[in-house]
């Protein structure tokens, strides 16, 4: 399809995958889904069971479709991610990660023959391992705005504040998207401001029956006694994908519609 056939990308961005089940929900609701997207971006740092991502999973979920990989905090649980990240080029990591760590924190992608601009950016409030977001992102924005009309930055954060002020901000610096990641709970906050697609979280793709996708014994446990305890990922019974659908126009970067999926099975995962 040539550019000027093509008046809207619609791009898809799922919520967090948490291990096995929410990699499989993922893998059925694309098998399913996937010819209505010209664009899938998935958060995957939770994906290879529930902490961090490996090259064999990285390379799975490629399988399925996956276009670009964003990640946060808990991209570096799985020591194998050293030894594969520089040439991982569908996966960026957090981009105020200081100087010098492995990995990059922005991508510019092909689709129908435009190119899309991804950021991954930490939050700083109750995280505090990385660097202020606010001392370089506008730089990071108009870089990719060299390239691209269309940027879209996943917000891996903690603090609801945190992300309706920076969402803000990035909306005034002509960001086409803004999408909210991290505490794993879909909010119902999706918008348009500034010509940007935004919502403050996503949600998470994995286990329904248990604590943002982890088992729900051990997560009682930790709270009631207090003493730190090795979490699980819940089993994978009753699944969901949360994900925000976008449309947007690939010569201005404008978001014209944003939507909220919630897509659900409740006789588990086909673990063929």
């Amino acid at each position: 399809m040539s550019k000027a056939d093509k008046k809207l990308l619609k791009i898809i961005f799922l919520g967090d995958l948490v291990g096995r089940p929410g990699r499989l929900v993922v893998r059925d609701f694309l098998s399913e889904n996937i010819e209505k997207y010209d664009f899938v971006i998935a958060n995957v740092e939770n994906a290879s069971h529930g902490f961090g991502l490996t090259e064999k999973n990285y390379n799975e979920l490629i399988g399925y479709g996956i276009d670009c990989m964003t990640s946060g905090n808990h991209i570096w649980d799985k020591r194998d991610i050293f030894s594969f990240i520089d040439n991982a080029e569908k996966l960026i990591r957090p981009i105020n990660y200081p100087k010098g760590v492995k990995g990059v924190g922005a991508g510019i992608f092909d689709c129908c023959g435009y190119k899309i601009g991804v950021i991954n950016v930490l939050g700083k409030v109750f995280i505090n391992v990385v660097d202020f977001q606010w001392d370089f992102i506008i730089e990071e924005i108009k870089r990719l705005k060299q390239i691209t009309p269309i940027v879209i930055v996943d917000f891996h954060a903690e603090a609801t504040a945190e992300k309706v002020c920076f969402g803000k901000y990035c909306s005034e610096l002509g960001v086409s998207a803004f999408v909210g990641t991290h505490t794993h709970v879909q909010t119902s906050d999706e918008s348009i401001m500034n010509n940007m697609g935004y919502i403050t979280d996503v949600g998470f793709c994995g286990a329904s029956d248990g604590v943002i996708g982890m088992e729900y014994k051990t997560s009682l446990t930790r709270f009631v006694t207090g003493i730190p305890e090795r979490y699980e990922v819940a089993d994978g019974k009753n699944v969901q994908v949360n994900a925000v659908e976008l449309e947007i126009e690939p010569l201005t970067g404008y978001t014209i519609a944003i939507k909220r999926v919630l897509y659900s099975r409740n006789e588990g995962i086909n673990e063929d």
